[in-house]
């Protein structure tokens, strides 16, 4: 096993110890692609000769720490250059007899950053050197991971905007009904209080037996878009039916802020919308139940207990709002609610 052991060229670092080894400068190499190299190399490939060549200390200035880096004759060594881009190298070190060492440096698995530091290329590795096969199938997995990454993204895009068209009313861009079993599931298993709204349409049947489906569709449009100014962004709106609606109003649990709410969005749908010059009159009845009145909140129950509740709100004379309340127990109109 070899001694862990990094040196950047100039410094050693050696058994927690750590000197300043100066070496003095050195010129540039005789020749890139001459007797400074075992063989004529690329551009890159002389660019990181120089860097070696200037790094390396002289014959005759060997520091306390090279000594000491001679005395690791034989280890594994790790090595990186002082100056920049620092590139990192791992070698081993044989003592030669006269004082000397010879130093067997590769880049292992730096030589990517190696090629992309010093604009390496194919004429700076021998035709037999394993390192381009390496650099090759690097390549090829780089390319095979960014077009299986691209693959995924679009894959979970399409997955989005499924599910998305899944749950929406594609008429009014409102939550559909799956949407809303979906979403009184979740606050089922999360034990949320929340207001439950079931708001029918009245006299929507005029507009589209006069004006045609074409004026009723807007009219459903323009009601989406009022409901959603009507309550907050965390609120869900759910068209259930050709012109019925269900509105979850999260953490609402009192009945005089639920009455008031339901009191304005009745007031925004009597107002007139207007089709191609003509008025559209519309208004809408409204039945609520609170989940916390129920011991053990169940989404059909209150479901159920809504559409009673919306119904006696039409028999009361249209346009307004009613709770629901047990048989048992009977609460007086307030305002238009009862």
């Amino acid at each position: 096993m070899g001694v862990p052991l990094h040196w950047e060229l100039g410094e050693a670092r050696h058994d927690g110890a750590r000197e300043n080894a100066v070496a003095p400068a050195r010129g540039p190499l005789p020749n890139a692609r001459g007797s400074g190299c075992p063989r004529p190399c690329g551009a890159g490939g002389a660019d990181l000769c120089q860097a070696l060549w200037r790094a390396a200390p002289s014959r005759h200035a060997i520091s306390r720490p090279h000594r000491a880096l001679l005395a690791c004759a034989g280890a594994r060594l790790r090595l990186r250059l002082r100056a920049s881009p620092h590139t990192a190298l791992k070698g081993v070190l044989l003592a030669l007899p006269g004082g000397g060492a010879v130093v067997n440096l590769s880049f292992g698995f730096s030589v990517v950053e190696a090629v992309r530091d010093f604009g390496l290329t194919g004429a700076d590795f021998a035709a037999t050197d394993l390192t381009t096969e390496m650099l090759y199938l690097i390549e090829a997995k780089s390319a095979a991971m960014e077009a299986s990454r691209k693959l995924n993204l679009r894959l979970q895009g399409a997955r989005i905007a499924a599910e998305e068209q899944a749950f929406t009313d594609m008429l009014t861009g409102l939550r559909n009904r799956r949407a809303l079993d979906h979403v009184l599931d979740r606050l089922m298993q999360s034990e949320q209080d929340f207001a439950l709204l079931h708001l029918d349409l009245d006299f929507f049947k005029q507009v589209n037996d006069t004006l045609g489906h074409a004026a009723g569709d807007h009219v459903l449009q323009e009601v989406a878009r009022r409901l959603r100014d009507a309550v907050r962004a965390n609120d869900l709106i759910a068209r259930v039916g050709g012109d019925e609606f269900v509105i979850l109003l999260l953490g609402m649990t009192e009945r005089a802020p639920v009455r008031d709410l339901a009191e304005r969005m009745i007031a925004r749908l009597e107002e007139a919308v207007l089709y191609r010059a003509q008025e559209c009159r519309i208004s809408g009845s409204i039945g609520i139940t609170l989940s916390c009145a129920y011991d053990s909140p169940d989404p059909a129950r209150m479901m159920a207990d809504a559409d009673l509740a919306l119904y006696a709100a039409k028999g009361l004379g249209r346009g307004c709002a009613r709770f629901h309340e047990p048989p048992d127990k009977s609460v007086a109109p307030l305002r238009g609610i009862a």
